[in-house]
């Protein structure tokens, strides 16, 4: 029943992901939450984010930015990382992710989606069938509503982490 909210991987940071290896799987675009995902709550693109962007560029990822904020924030972000993006994207509808995948000219077999919450960002891209990537998120100060989804968020991963343990064999 969960299943629907389960991430497909599950990493400690963005900034720890082996995007070599997915793009040697066939991976060419990646979109990305941006708040709590790349950086803090409402904070500008770091240094670590714009290398990060860079490089996977220069890899040859098509890069774009999922978000529900405003076009205020999404562009001041996007000033510094340089990718396409999309705001007010109300996720997890499955047209912003739709419309992610038509602009960056992938699909659901070679698109992954990374983001810091199950029930929009996760939700989201398994509902359109992209795979996807939850992350911790960076820091713990969030809005009010975010900070009550995570409450259920943490019964859907001990749910989650219960059967993957299951599933690797522990009880």
């Amino acid at each position: 029943m969960l299943d629907c909210f389960f991430p497909d991987e599950y990493e400690d940071s963005v900034y720890e992901i082996d995007f070599d290896r997915y793009y040697a799987e066939g991976y060419r675009g990646i979109i990305f939450d941006i708040d709590n995902t790349l950086v803090p709550h409402g904070a500008p693109a770091e240094e670590r984010t714009i290398a990060l962007f860079e490089g996977l560029k220069q890899t040859g990822y098509a890069l774009l930015l999922l978000s529900n904020n405003k076009e205020p924030r999404v562009k001041s972000f996007n000033d510094k990382v340089h990718a396409a993006y999309i705001f007010k994207a109300h996720k997890p509808g499955k047209d912003g992710y739709i419309r992610a995948m038509r602009e960056l000219g992938c699909n659901t077999e070679n698109t992954l989606f990374i983001g810091d919450q199950l029930f929009t960002d996760v939700w989201g891209a398994k509902r359109t069938g992209i795979r996807n990537i939850l992350v911790k998120p960076i820091h713990p100060k969030e809005e009010i509503q975010i900070v009550l989804k995570r409450k259920l968020e943490k019964i859907v991963l001990y749910c989650y982490y219960k059967k993957f343990m299951r599933q690797a064999g522990h009880k």
